[in-house]
């Protein structure tokens, strides 16, 4: 697989100016890791991957390790790839983030929030043209597994309200675990790409109703999905 180009300085400059405008960084835990509460947590991956990971934003660990979906919802998933690619549990940290190399990792903002609360929808607005622009030009793939109902909205942000009705509809049916919704993104230059969204719950062990269950259902989103 081709390795991802790194975040060009503009585009970096573009986002740190946008976290010095935004209220509700969680500082404080940028502090205790000495980390720059400017830098965006920012994974990314090859261009070819074969599924790309949208998730809501980063978590303490996450600003720990400066990589995104390292704690411990990103731990479930990272299990969960490990046990498909390779047939047995998953031995330690280092073969977590390994695993991550193969895949694309982004989130609908690239900051931790204070008290690990989804960010508002003017945040998110905020940062939507910037995580709009890398997921259209650092990934060529089409299958987005997204993680909870702020992932899986984050794609009706700029679109027609027929659009976003249809996301609120498609998010009440049973099936929205196993089914797929298309759904097509705009840059701002005219790039177009229709992207095939197939959303989980969040995996978070404060999800109860769905966290015990998060495992098969990524596990037969990836059989749909890799084999």
């Amino acid at each position: 697989m081709k390795r991802p180009a790194p975040l060009d300085p503009s585009h970096r400059q573009a986002f740190r100016e946008l976290a010095e405008q935004t209220e509700g960084i969680d500082e404080a835990v940028y502090r205790a890791f000495d980390k720059d509460p400017l830098e965006p947590i920012i994974g990314l991956g090859p261009a070819d991957a074969p599924i790309a990971f949208f998730g809501r934003d980063p978590g303490r660990e996450e600003v720990r390790h400066g990589e995104p979906f390292i704690g411990g919802g990103g731990q479930l998933v990272r299990r969960a790839l490990y046990r498909h690619v390779h047939g047995e549990e998953m031995p330690d940290f280092e073969a977590s983030q390994a695993i991550g190399d193969g895949f694309f990792w982004i989130n609908t903002v690239p900051y931790k929030p204070l008290g690990n609360r989804a960010w508002s929808m003017a945040i998110k607005r905020r940062f939507h043209p910037l995580m709009r622009q890398l997921l259209l030009d650092h990934w060529q793939g089409r299958d987005v597994i997204t993680l909870g109902r702020e992932a899986f909205l984050w794609f009706g942000l700029e679109q027609p309200r027929e659009v976003r009705q249809q996301l609120e509809a498609f998010w009440q049916r049973e099936d929205r675990f196993t089914a797929h919704f298309d759904l097509e993104l705009t840059e701002e230059a005219g790039i177009r790409r229709t992207f095939r969204l197939h959303p989980l719950p969040h995996p978070s062990p404060r999800n109860l109703t769905w966290f015990k269950r998060f495992p098969a259902l990524l596990e037969a989103r990836l059989q749909q999905l890799l084999d």
